[in-house]
């Protein structure tokens, strides 16, 4: 079978799982040539996949996250002084992620549901009453996640849903883009970041903003191209993702209309769909890692300074560990998927996003009836992001 699993069209339908099971069960540490680079391992079964981001002695994420090393010169391309969190190990790693870890555990992220209850309700509220249509992702499912980190933040709504879209503009592939747009996205991104830098040293607040700014690391007090990176860090991983699982995650229960009405029954299985949606739609693709020593995976020898990419739908659709991985099933149990990593880099802003998810669903379901989608969803031409870019839908709206 041919396998290119850096061709955004690879991914033009969502995750390529032919292309998974294949490589699962026949080449489950698979070598895959790189052109203008020197390759990389891919790793798709479940028990690799959650491993290797649990040991980041031997696999490291320096320098980068992404399968193509970072440009001199851009956002990603940092010296030691400064790098993106996702970027970093431990000890370092640690020392950063703990500046802000409190606000994203699941007591403080529980204590936040009544305020996302709060904006979910305005969202549904804003669409037209009766009958219909609208553009799910853009009207819904990415405003919710726009307006949690501008309260987060303590920035203007309006500048959140800009702010979205430009990590649109950042997970997509570099050629299905003009020139430049990228660039100049990373470079829009940085500029207000440090609008708000100067700001929130001359009028503090309670928000997330004022504590990054007020940081410090052993003494080393946050510059502005540390405040500048965490800021990218929390818009980019914190919206973009759970945009794409709620879209991903409407279409799998509209094209299961049997499932979306228990669910609609029965909001106690809200959790256990959410849990669901997570190991199938699984929005982040990959997170590569690098060899920092000879090892070895299966019956494949790692030379120290390998890429090692490791593919999370792949894992979550892993025999091994789930019965009938193909199936969407809502009231799974033992559901152990891992979209959001594993290891100290398990995702930060996890327990926030299951209230957002939660939240959203009970809204949606409580007053949107007779969903359909009416024009195929169009997906992000990404690779390293699965999501849908656009997906209208027609409703009829009940209070």
């Amino acid at each position: 079978m041919l396998i290119d699993l850096l061709n955004p069209a690879t991914f033009a339908n969502g995750h390529p799982h032919k292309e998974y099971e294949w490589l699962r069960e026949n080449d489950p540490v698979h070598w895959h040539e790189e052109p203008n680079g020197p390759g990389f391992w891919a790793l798709t079964r479940y028990e690799d996949v959650a491993a290797s981001g649990r040991d980041a002695k031997t696999f490291s994420s320096e320098p980068t996250i992404m399968i193509t090393d970072p440009e001199a010169g851009t956002a990603l391309a940092m010296d030691d002084d400064h790098k993106m969190m996702l970027m970093m190990d431990p000890p370092q790693h640690t020392q950063f992620r703990r500046l802000i870890s409190r606000e994203f555990t699941r007591g403080p992220a529980a204590d936040l549901r009544p305020r996302i209850q709060e904006l979910t309700k305005s969202i549904l509220n804003a669409l037209p009453e009766g009958k219909g249509e609208v553009d799910f992702v853009s009207a819904v499912a990415g405003e919710l996640p726009s307006a949690v980190i501008a309260d987060l933040m303590g920035i203007p709504l309006d500048d959140g849903r800009k702010l979205y879209a430009l990590t649109e503009i950042l997970h997509t592939s570099p050629e299905a883009l003009p020139k430049g747009a990228m660039a100049q996205a990373g470079a829009d991104m940085f500029a207000y970041a440090a609008k708000v830098f100067e700001e929130k040293n001359k009028k503090p607040g309670e928000d997330l903003a004022t504590q990054i700014v007020q940081a410090e690391v052993d003494g080393y007090k946050l510059d502005l191209l540390d405040f500048q990176l965490f800021f990218m860090l929390l818009i980019d991983a914190g919206g973009d993702t759970t945009r794409n699982l709620v879209s991903g995650g409407l279409e799998r229960l509209v094209n299961q209309p049997e499932t979306l009405n228990r669910l609609r029954a029965d909001f106690s299985l809200i959790p256990s769909a959410r849990d669901e949606m997570l190991r199938t739609v699984c929005p982040v693709t990959y997170m590569r890692r690098t060899a920092t020593t000879d090892t070895q995976l299966g019956d494949k020898k790692i030379a120290s300074g390998d890429k090692v990419v490791r593919y999370f739908a792949a894992a979550n659709h892993d025999p091994r560990k789930f019965d009938n991985p193909q199936d969407f099933d809502i009231s799974r149990t033992d559901n152990a998927q891992i979209a959001f990593g594993t290891g100290t880099h398990v995702c930060l802003g996890q327990h926030i996003a299951r209230v957002e998810i939660d939240c959203m669903f009970e809204a949606l379901l409580g007053q949107l009836h007779d969903i359909k989608i009416i024009e195929p969803p169009e997906w992000l031409a990404s690779n390293f992001i699965s999501g849908i870019k656009s997906m209208p839908i027609s409703y009829t709206k009940t209070e």
